[in-house]
């Protein structure tokens, strides 16, 4: 649990390729390419199209992600501005990407007409295998991290510039916990995906199991600066989920209803 991966000079100058910055990288890249193909082969969207979406998503996730973080501790950040630049390329709020990103999504869709629900169930396994490769990145950097603990499997950060608090004393890998949801959702989609009742489903899936999962795993955080509406009772985060589940678990109910069921083509 190293935050750097490297560091060399190129040029006479220091340069330090971290953890967190490498796994999003290799995130993005898998993304690109799963999404790409299954585009091409199941809805007849060539590459570039999804290129262009990947890149206006990374914008958008990037600028989310970084707003919300800042919002954990307003005063800090915007009564200091100049404490934004602190560990910039570190420090997101998954929630805070996903909310900007879905707008930026459907723009995306709607100005390349684009099918718009069977695009949301790409993205959704998409996301998947962007995110854990997040997540393994929070993981190096001692980002995300958990309380104190005595269970057999607590996870010691001891690196100096780890992020984790305090060092050298078992966490609960929060970040690991993440990973295993994450992978589990993935799974759980890739599965429904060939028996699913309509589209849209893949994507509902996703948010209500994510949602239903980081609210487990945030009792187990320690990292209080992501904030609380509740003290010690009610994350912010756990208040985002609890609206999702309730807003899109009626979508789904509605969308179950009302779309005529996925006519399997025989080959």
């Amino acid at each position: 649990m190293h935050p750097e991966f490297i560091s060399f000079e190129l040029f006479g100058k220091p340069v330090t390729i971290h953890f967190y910055g490498l796994l999003i990288a290799l995130g993005a890249t898998l993304g690109y390419f799963y999404a790409a193909k299954t585009a091409k082969r199941e809805l007849g969207i060539e590459s570039d199209v999804i290129q262009g979406l990947a890149r206006w998503v990374i914008i958008a996730a990037f600028v989310g992600g970084k707003l919300f973080y800042y919002f954990e501790s307003p005063a800090y950040y915007f009564g200091e501005p100049a404490n934004m630049l602190k560990n910039f390329r570190t420090g997101f709020v998954f929630y805070g990407s996903l909310i900007f990103a879905i707008p930026t999504v459907i723009w995306y869709f709607r100005k390349h007409k684009l099918p718009f629900w069977p695009m949301m169930d790409l993205v959704a396994v998409t996301g998947c295998i962007v995110h854990v490769c997040g997540r393994m990145g929070c993981f190096f950097a001692g980002c995300c991290y958990g309380k104190p603990t005595d269970m057999p499997w607590g996870i010691t950060f001891s690196d100096t510039l780890s992020q984790a608090k305090p060092l050298n004393t078992p966490l609960h890998p929060t970040q690991l916990y993440e990973i295993f949801l994450i992978l589990s959702i993935l799974v759980v989609l890739l599965m429904f995906k060939r028996h699913k009742r309509f589209e849209g489903q893949l994507f509902f899936l996703y948010i209500m199991m994510y949602a239903v999962g980081r609210s487990v795993t945030e009792i187990f955080r320690g990292d209080i600066r992501r904030g609380f509406i509740i003290e010690n009772v009610l994350s912010h985060s756990q208040l985002i989920s609890l609206i999702l589940i309730s807003l899109v678990g009626i979508f789904y109910y509605r969308f179950s209803k009302k779309q005529k069921p996925i006519v399997k083509q025989k080959p």
